[in-house]
């Protein structure tokens, strides 16, 4: 029998996921500027990161027995990721936003390492460490993109 509370951390953190994939995606397409190219690339690059994640944090739930997340609904309820619908964002207020969520995704991670860990699953303590360091190179590139 799965970790009911260490599942719903996983599900939480792929609820974040789904929430800063679809931010990102959404900054990489309004983006503008004069480092247009470079940000626009950047945050494709890091959707396509993102993304990928979901389906690995979602066969962690699935390899333990456990339901993962069915509707938009649910990864709305579940997110600590907050929607941005502003349509006037410039281009260092989206990647300030972005590393703040990444940021705020990595400390969430921090506390997935300690219930998996507690909850003895070796296999999902070992790739949590992958996705910190993941969201903390995204977070990195973010902020040293908005320096002046």
């Amino acid at each position: 029998m799965p970790n009911r509370t260490h599942i719903d951390a996983l599900n939480a953190v792929l609820a974040d996921y789904f929430a800063l994939y679809m931010k990102t995606k959404n900054f990489h397409w309004h983006v503008s500027g004069p480092h247009f190219r470079d940000f626009h690339l950047m945050l494709d690059e890091q959707a396509a990161e993102i993304i990928a994640t979901t389906d690995l944090v979602a066969e962690r739930v699935r390899k333990q027995g456990a339901v993962t997340l069915h509707s938009i609904g649910e990864v709305s309820r579940l997110s600590r990721i907050k929607d941005s619908d502003q349509t006037d964002l410039d281009a260092t207020a989206m990647l300030s936003e972005l590393q703040a969520d990444n940021l705020s995704l990595v400390e969430s991670l921090k506390e997935l390492k300690d219930l998996v860990d507690e909850a003895k699953d070796n296999a999902t303590s070992g790739i949590v460490d992958t996705w910190t360091d993941e969201a903390e190179r995204r977070a990195w590139f973010l902020g040293e993109s908005v320096k002046r």
